[in-house]
């Protein structure tokens, strides 16, 4: 708990440009969280690096996503938003909590197994141990809610056993996570394949929408998604590609999925794919908008990434230096 809060931690990876899917399945959730909780927001380029990376690129695109935060109506006085590579505590507490952590357990995380296949030619230590630091972000915090996709879940489960583990040999040192569980954000597929999830790492360019896609390119990829011969627009399992057509348009508008099928009675999906690149226009407008103003704002920029790094380390540093004690490293001379 911070000033009567309970504790948020989440975070994005600085690879790829982020899509639709992220914008809608999280990051406009996460603005509405900061009320509630004591939300901390981290670009975790730290975890990009188990990927080659190249060194200019990854600052560039660390600093676009800190931006985008900002820019999606994420308050940096509300909501503390930081590189995680400027907090050092989440490499020191990794190790700490990787001396806790089995390699059994690793083994069996699955995250792992299908990184290891798309990148064999660099399975590296830090790609086998990600969870470890994984783990490290949320305890650092204090953090008592984590969102989470199901494809983290394994991961959070790691985080909370390693916290028990270490809290049932030293005390009461970590708060044990849970998963958040409120406002449940659109699950958005890709347009080429609709049966899996809109991803930023597609390496089809047609399959994703990019926050950063103008407008020409947005509608032209609305009318190349993938549908069916069925030409009913139906909001159904059995139509995956109507379905998550639906689905967008629903999250643009606001309207319920049974709203948008209403609207389109008798009408084909030639109007239903030019309706839907106009409604994500018009939600990511505003966005592109605020994030072009901000890039240009170095100072302003610059000026909550220090303030905001000070105070992602204060509270880390406060965690890290009680873990330091418990496992009975040598108190610091200061």
């Amino acid at each position: 708990m911070i000033d009567g809060k309970k504790v948020l931690f989440s975070g994005m990876q600085a690879t790829g440009n982020l899509t639709l899917g992220n914008y809608l399945g999280a990051l406009k959730n996460w603005i509405t969280l900061s009320d509630e909780y004591e939300c901390f927001y981290s670009v975790v380029d730290l975890h990009s690096i188990t990927v080659r990376q190249d060194p200019q690129e990854l600052r560039k695109r660390a600093r676009a996503l800190l931006t985008l935060y900002i820019a999606a109506g994420l308050d940096p006085k509300k909501n503390c938003i930081y590189y995680q590579s400027h907090v050092s505590a989440h490499a020191e507490l990794s190790w700490i909590l990787g001396c806790f952590t089995y390699m059994g357990e690793l083994n069996r995380m699955t995250q792992f197994k299908d990184k290891a296949a798309k990148h064999a030619d660099n399975i590296n230590a830090g790609l086998f141990t990600y969870p470890v630091l994984m783990a490290a972000d949320i305890l650092l915090y204090q953090a008592d809610v984590v969102p989470v996709g199901i494809d983290q879940m394994q991961h959070l489960e790691l985080t909370r056993n390693i916290a028990e583990r270490f809290n049932n040999i030293y005390g009461d040192v970590f708060t044990v996570p849970e998963a958040y569980v409120g406002k449940v954000g659109s699950k958005i597929m890709s347009l080429q394949d609709p049966t899996k999830k809109m991803s930023k790492s597609d390496e089809n360019p047609n399959a994703s929408i990019y926050l950063m896609d103008d407008p020409d390119t947005i509608m032209r990829k609305c009318k190349r998604a993938v549908t069916d011969s069925e030409g009913i627009i139906c909001y159904r399992d059995e139509q995956p590609g109507i379905k998550n057509l639906i689905d967008i348009y629903s999250a643009c508008t606001g309207k319920t999925p049974q709203d948008v099928v209403a609207e389109f009675e008798g009408k084909g999906y030639g109007e239903l794919k030019p309706a839907v690149g106009e409604a994500v226009i018009s939600v990511l407008k505003p966005l592109q908008d605020e994030f072009a103003r901000l890039s240009k704002d170095k100072a302003y920029l610059d000026s909550i990434i220090k303030e905001n790094a000070e105070k992602a380390g204060y509270y880390a540093q406060k965690t890290l230096r009680k873990v330091q004690r418990k496992v009975g490293f040598p108190d610091r001379i200061r």
